[in-house]
């Protein structure tokens, strides 16, 4: 088992638990946390897999459903032990994002041999999970938020695809990949980076248009 395949795992069972824990702090239920932990976990790679049209990684492979479902089970007998639960949601998805922006990336170069599909395939598996467990749990948008959060996975995408066209081994290259996402997103959480928000300026009066 290769680095972007225990990425890919990871990424899964890392992205369940954000689900699980967004599941615990609305008090759901045992399918609660089972539904949200499911659909964060797999969401991204599905969505990946179908723009890229090629079978769904985890209709193939049952080990990805399984996992959602241990973790969610786990999180549901264990998330009354951690009392700041939202923190640790955002750096498990700090995790999630870093992971999903190298396979994405790896699994769009491998099936397409674009480097641009490869970078718009990382970001897409590694935030569309996080997008529909906050919209489901009725949750604050992470993209909503002013700390940088896309941005991340485009470094991670955009360094794993420079180090593959730099002949780079592919370990090196999703190591690499993955620091860098996690290192963006963890500044983001820790020291509030952003970049400048737009501001709206007050319109021109007619008589001012030329």
């Amino acid at each position: 088992m290769n680095l972007i395949t225990h990425l890919d795992y990871a990424g899964v069972a890392v992205f369940a638990a954000t689900g699980a824990l967004a599941a615990s702090r609305k008090q759901l239920d045992i399918i609660g946390f089972l539904f949200l932990a499911s659909i964060t976990g797999i969401g991204g790679g599905t969505l990946r897999d179908v723009i890229l049209d090629v079978p769904v990684f985890w209709v193939g492979n049952r080990d990805y459903v399984l996992i959602c479902a241990a973790v969610a089970v786990i999180v549901f007998f264990t998330a009354h032990r951690v009392e700041s639960r939202y923190r640790l949601l955002l750096w498990l998805d700090a995790i999630g994002i870093s992971a999903f922006a190298v396979m994405g990336a790896s699994k769009g170069l491998a099936v397409t041999g674009s480097p641009a599909v490869s970078i718009i395939t990382g970001m897409l598996t590694a935030t569309f999970g996080g997008i529909l467990r906050d919209l489901l749990a009725g949750e604050p948008s992470v993209l909503l938020k002013p700390e940088i959060y896309v941005s991340a996975t485009l470094a991670g995408a955009t360094l794993y695809t420079l180090g593959d066209a730099l002949a780079l081994p592919s370990p090196v290259s999703g190591v690499i990949g993955f620091a860098a996402a996690f290192l963006v997103r963890g500044g983001a959480l820790k020291f509030g980076w952003s970049f400048p928000a737009y501001r709206s300026r007050p319109g021109r009066r007619p008589e001012d248009i030329p």
